[in-house]
């Protein structure tokens, strides 16, 4: 697999794009928060973006919902637990979303 990671000032045209505060570019991409999302646009040295956080938000924005549901009705068979209109904290030892 080949990946270049988008430049911090790609990820900040994209957010401008889209009107979304960092909180809201976080939860897009399945970041824990702002802070989290900042850490890729901002400072003395952002930290390059995995692609898997990249491709959830790609994923996010092209798939229809009823698309989108199917893919998290796979996870779900696999037996993950997952509600992206949840705001409530992830438990110890897993990830938010």
């Amino acid at each position: 697999m080949l990946y270049h990671p988008p430049s911090p000032e790609d990820l900040a045209r994209l957010k401008d794009e889209l009107g979304l505060s960092s909180a809201q570019m976080a939860s897009l991409f399945g970041l824990s928060g702002g802070r989290h999302w900042r850490k890729y646009t901002g400072g003395e040295q952002p930290q390059p973006i995995s692609p898997l956080p990249l491709f959830f938000a790609a994923a996010r924005m092209e798939l229809d919902e009823k698309t989108l549901e199917k893919v998290l009705q796979r996870m779900r068979h696999i037996g993950a637990t997952i509600d992206l209109n949840s705001d409530s904290p992830a438990p110890d030892g897993e990830q938010q979303l």
